[in-house]
């Protein structure tokens, strides 16, 4: 339609007058000669200027096109066709040509599509390479070809030709991220363990060991990064936790030496690399080492390295984990129980019963013939002196019980804490204070065979208790005496 020119009139509808009762007068009545111009048509200059400006646009000429045109035999078919009718049955190429049989015509012996010259078939990869010339992408390319040049099936050759492009491939963008893999559920802790180092931070050099079930991390300063002081401390931390069903580690040169290897299969370990280059496979360690190394940043100048890593490591074992069965604490995953925290001591302390063993302090003192001794606060006791050799006794007073067998001692204006077994009642009654600071020798106590044959045997030099004797009557036992013919006893 770009090709007419047209020019419109006004009429009003009330002289169109009735079409039954015009059509009678048409051949009686008068009309003045005029000329009227319907249309202007200069469709043959303006194809033949998009005919050139799409030749132009290609590294070939018209005569090439128009010349590979004539003996192309598909395009010669729909030349045909167009001028002299389409035929009924159709192969499936020309059949894309009848769908577009309105906007199909022939300029100088070259197909046209619209605007856009049809390129012959073996004129079409030479196309394709100018069109990409300037290494477009797909959507561009396939722009720039369908302002110029058409052929059935050309955004599928376009896309080809550029997915075939070795420097596009090369400069390509990274593909669209592959589905999210997820590592199977621990079943039960330190099953599965994640490894890796952490730093340098500050030219130090951190182990960290995360286990997947309980998040419990394990995190030690490493002097070196060699196999055999990764090897080391592996065997420290499995003497504590046990050994792991499954490792995960990245391809560091310690984790890829046959000494490792031989490690993990003497200790029946399923060793586990992530792919190179992909550290989120190891996602389980690498969160938390940079968890980690945001600790450290934000703790600097609160205390020395070692204190800052230990304090970080309690907390983090200790607060609950949305990633764990439960949503509880680590430690409490790893171990079954809530570790003590400082902030325990700001709840009130519930009333315990607490449950002694009879039984064992029972067989103890049956053993020992031990009997329960108590002393109270301002009595005088004779206390054993541990800090010579010769372990003396000196006297004492009671300051106050510790608890059931454990007592705070004054001794010369010095406190003393002894056990109930070095504390023996005393019946000093005041006298000088310097014959009660006379050495009571424990070899006087002992028995002593220096020489194998001769035994000197010294006692303690004391007052003998008084016996006292309970003064109540004791009637002896009526024991019965069974008789197998009496019915009853009385």
């Amino acid at each position: 339609m770009l090709a007419y020119d047209f020019k419109i009139r006004y009429k009003s509808t009330t002289t169109f007058g009735h079409a039954d009762i015009l059509s009678r007068l048409i051949a009686t009545q008068k009309f003045e000669n005029e000329d009227v111009i319907i249309a202007t048509v200069s469709l043959e200059d303006d194809i033949h200027h998009i005919l050139q400006t799409s030749i132009q646009a290609t590294p070939l000429s018209a005569v090439d096109i128009k010349s590979i045109t004539k003996t192309d035999d598909e395009l010669q078919n729909i030349i045909r066709y167009l001028l002299c009718g389409w035929p009924p049955h159709l192969n499936a190429t020309e059949r894309q040509y009848f769908h577009r049989r309105d906007a199909l015509s022939v300029v100088d012996d070259c197909l046209m599509f619209g605007d856009r010259i049809v390129i012959p078939q073996s004129l079409r990869h030479k196309v394709l390479s100018q069109l990409h010339s300037a290494h477009p992408g797909i959507v561009r390319m396939k722009s720039l070809a369908r302002s110029y040049v058409y052929w059935p099936d050309i955004d599928t050759d376009v896309m080809n030709y550029v997915l075939r492009c070795p420097k596009c491939s090369q400069a390509a963008k990274a593909p669209r991220k592959t589905g999210l893999c997820c590592w199977e559920p621990a079943t039960h802790p330190w099953s599965r363990v994640h490894i890796d180092f952490a730093g340098p931070l500050d030219g130090k050099h951190y182990l960290v060991i995360v286990d997947a079930f309980s998040k419990w991390p394990e995190v030690h300063l490493m002097g070196s990064t060699s196999t055999k002081a990764t090897l080391n401390k592996l065997r420290q931390i499995f003497s504590c936790f046990g050994i792991p069903e499954v490792l995960v580690s990245d391809n560091g040169p310690q984790f890829l030496s046959s000494e490792f290897q031989k490690f993990c299969v003497l200790n029946s370990i399923k060793h586990i690399r992530t792919p190179p280059y992909h550290p989120r496979s190891n996602g389980q360690v690498e969160r938390f080492v940079d968890t980690f190394k945001r600790a450290l940043i934000k703790a600097q100048g609160e205390g020395g390295l070692e204190e800052i890593l230990y304090k970080f490591l309690f907390t983090y074992r200790s607060t609950p984990n949305l990633e764990t069965v439960g949503k509880i604490s680590p430690a409490e995953a790893m171990f079954g129980r809530k570790i003590r925290m400082s902030l325990d001591s700001l709840k009130p302390n519930s009333a315990t019963t607490i449950k002694r063993n009879t039984k064992m302090e029972a067989q103890y003192n049956k053993k020992h013939g031990a009997k329960p001794r108590r002393f109270y606060p301002g009595q005088k006791v004779w206390v054993r002196d541990f800090h010579h050799k010769t372990m003396e006794w000196v006297p004492g007073i009671i300051l106050r019980d510790r608890g059931q067998v454990i007592y705070e001692v004054g001794v010369s204006n010095m406190r003393w804490i002894r056990h109930a077994n070095h504390i023996r009642s005393s019946r000093y009654d005041g006298g000088d204070e310097a014959n009660l600071r006379t050495p009571m020798m424990l070899n006087t106590l002992l028995d002593l065979d220096n020489s194998g044959s001769q035994k000197t045997k010294t006692m303690e030099t004391r007052t003998a208790p008084l016996l006292r004797k309970s003064q109540r009557i004791r009637r002896k036992p009526n024991r019965i005496k069974v008789n197998p013919y009496v019915k009853s006893y009385q």
